[in-house]
């Protein structure tokens, strides 16, 4: 087992959250909806009971670039918010949000209820300053991502 995860967490439930950006994505991109899913194996696999996996997929198909119209990201939130999640398990960050804002205030959430955050990289303590740095990065790329995109379009 990760050092990372102690029993508290494995007392919480481990939340999975699949997003992609459009409908369209979610109908040609079946690689990325099935590594999302894959997730739930993975917190499995990390000490999570089969029951304790939540996975949150009403958020395919709607963009990150804020939170309106994504109902199970504000779930997420509360939950975290609530003390219930152990872990945040997500692709990356951008499936999250690719606004720093509300990746921000998640990250601050996950800290003050000493909630993990898991992505395909690692397994983060957002209270570990060097964690903490680590996702404070992974979010900008984020935003930085969505920014270059944009910027491709025009």
């Amino acid at each position: 087992m990760n050092p990372k995860i102690l029993s508290v967490h494995l007392s919480r439930t481990a939340y999975v959250y699949l997003r992609q950006s459009t409908p369209g994505q979610v109908r040609e991109n079946l690689e990325s909806t099935a590594r999302q899913y894959a997730l739930a194996d993975r917190a499995r696999g990390l000490g999570w009971q089969a029951d304790q996996v939540k996975v949150l997929d009403g958020d395919l198909g709607k963009s990150g670039k804020s939170v309106e119209g994504r109902d199970d990201f504000h779930r997420l939130c509360a939950a975290v918010g609530l003390g219930e999640v152990g872990g945040v398990f997500a692709l990356e960050a951008s499936r999250l949000s690719r606004s720093q804002a509300d990746w921000h205030r998640l990250l601050d959430l996950c800290a003050w209820t000493h909630t993990l955050m898991i992505d395909h990289d690692g397994i983060y303590d957002p209270n570990d300053f060097n964690d903490r740095v680590l996702l404070g990065f992974k979010g900008t790329f984020s935003h930085t991502e969505l920014h270059a995109m944009r910027m491709r379009l025009h």
